[in-house]
């Protein structure tokens, strides 16, 4: 069942705006009034629009799309809508229209974007660091003074997302399988594979083999969880971990070389597992990079962004961007 915390006496007629923050993973929700108080916030189930590929996975966005909006409506109907999803690409128009089905609101009061753009807003203005998000996937992002985002990596677990919970989550089960193909049972003598197999549901290659290939990529990517607790005490998890730390290090010096030196955030559920991936970051970064591991709330920010555009000042100002309104 989808979590949420509770206003005791919910005011459906207040000025409520709902934050969305939908990865691989989990799909974090927040309602917050015009005064940036949250009403409440919860999660359910990962949504992306990669899923709209195909029928079941139509299916399934709808499916969690209903249980969304079962979540949020006793806390009220928001007035407007700020979502960032990921996978999407910039023709939202029959999302945002799904998303004002669900909820009960018009589809002009829906705002979507990137999961990646509301989690910039969430650390940063315009123009003033790099985010390195980890994820299911990974990405660096820098928005520009004049709104314009520019990335590096986010080119999907298929390809790339290095240091991400699905790579992190692939690493360990390569590390395993090759290990076994080299001696047969010597997973039997590793944390890391002992966590993993239980996590997977089982040591034969078929219960590996319908792990990584019969599921989503957030189903797979949380298998990282896994990986990290036996990192203290296997040395190839840890390699992995510090591993996935030099991967979203990449990220940021790639976005460095072509815009200059500034601050990164580093930020994403991927990126608290273990304080060797943050620890191996900071060692791949020049010593003068300003490093920060930040918890933001990027449903919480985006959620103060859709109410503030309720009050009359704001939408007699509706040039303001995300950043700007959530700063």
């Amino acid at each position: 069942m989808p979590d949420s915390t509770h206003d005791p006496d919910p005011d459906p007629e207040r000025g409520l705006g709902l934050g969305i923050d939908a990865g691989g993973t989990q799909t974090r929700w927040a309602l917050a009034d015009v005064d940036g108080v949250v009403a409440a916030e919860g999660h359910v189930a990962g949504l992306s629009a990669l899923q709209l590929s195909n029928e079941g996975g139509r299916a399934q966005f709808r499916s969690e799309l209903a249980r969304l909006a079962a979540a949020v409506a006793p806390h009220g109907r928001p007035g407007r809508v700020r979502a960032g999803l990921t996978g999407f690409g910039g023709d939202g128009e029959s999302i945002s229209g799904a998303l004002a089905q669900a909820l009960g609101v018009a589809p002009d009061a829906v705002t979507l974007s990137s999961d990646i753009e509301i989690a910039y807003a969430a650390n940063f203005g315009p123009g003033q660091g790099y985010l390195v998000y980890a994820g299911t996937g990974s990405i660096g992002a820098f928005i520009d003074t004049a709104g314009t985002l520019h990335r590096a990596g986010g080119r999907g677990v298929a390809l790339d997302d290095g240091g991400g919970g699905y790579w992190i989550a692939r690493e360990a089960m390569r590390a395993i399988w090759r290990a076994e193909d080299e001696c047969p049972g010597r997973w039997r003598g590793s944390p890391m594979a002992h966590a993993v197999f239980a996590h997977v549901g089982g040591s034969d290659w078929a219960d590996s083999r319908r792990f990584m290939y019969a599921q989503e990529r957030g189903a797979v990517g949380r298998l990282a969880m896994a990986v990290a607790s036996a990192a203290d005490s296997d040395p190839a998890a840890a390699d992995i971990l510090r591993g996935a730390g030099v991967e979203l290090a990449r990220l940021a010096l790639a976005l460095a070389a072509r815009h200059g030196p500034r601050p990164v955030v580093l930020s994403g559920r991927a990126a608290a597992l273990h304080p060797m991936l943050f620890g191996a970051m900071r060692k791949a970064l020049p010593a003068s990079t300003e490093l920060v591991h930040s918890t933001a709330r990027a449903h919480v920010a985006a959620a103060r962004c859709a109410a503030r555009t309720l009050s009359p000042y704001v939408r007699q100002h509706e040039g303001n961007s995300m950043m700007e309104t959530a700063a």
